[in-house]
């Protein structure tokens, strides 16, 4: 590119996110990302159910606002906004783990609780248990599905936006 020269209409576009910007599309942005993120935590629910993650509920039910084990933030002016989960297992179950941690230097650990049904439940005041062997347990990939797939949504939905707000700007209702 020669210096001198710009790109086409690049000034006619700055003047029409000011114009926008002045007249409250900024709340609209932020209403949109609000949105945008509840879409996101569907969608990560929709995965964890698609990969059969879910046992006792509690990551499933983290992923949605309000919960205890849920993160949401919201900044307005910076339009920043920050969705996610307290479930300190939730990595692990996204990326994989192994049933004991390799670093102790030990291959087992012993887990208190009982067998009910085909299913163990974790209790530490208990006398019974299991040994668990070191052994690498495969992730679900279910935070990383969920965010290919909402990328995709979103890419599409924030072109479809952009582009209202830059024609009403220049319709000048705004």
């Amino acid at each position: 590119m020669s210096k001198g020269k710009g790109f086409g209409g690049l000034g006619a576009f700055i003047k029409s996110v000011d114009r926008a910007a002045s007249k409250g599309v900024k709340k609209e942005i932020a209403l949109w990302g609000e949105a945008a993120a509840f879409q996101f935590l569907d969608e990560v629910q929709n995965e964890i159910i698609r990969t059969k993650t879910v046992d006792t509920r509690r990551l499933l039910n983290s992923f949605g606002r309000g919960d205890s084990d849920n993160v949401w933030q919201i900044s307005k002016g910076g339009l920043s906004l920050e969705v996610g989960t307290n479930v300190d297992y939730a990595s692990f179950v996204n990326d994989g783990h192994f049933t004991v941690d390799p670093n102790s230097g030990k291959d087992r650990r012993w887990v208190p609780g009982r067998w009910s049904n085909n299913r163990f439940i974790y209790d530490p005041s208990s006398k019974e248990g299991m040994l668990l062997k070191i052994k690498w347990v495969d992730g679900t990939g279910y935070w990383d599905n969920a965010q290919a797939i909402f990328q995709k949504m979103f890419n599409k939905s924030l072109d479809k936006k952009l582009q209202s707000w830059i024609d009403r700007s220049f319709e000048g209702k705004a």
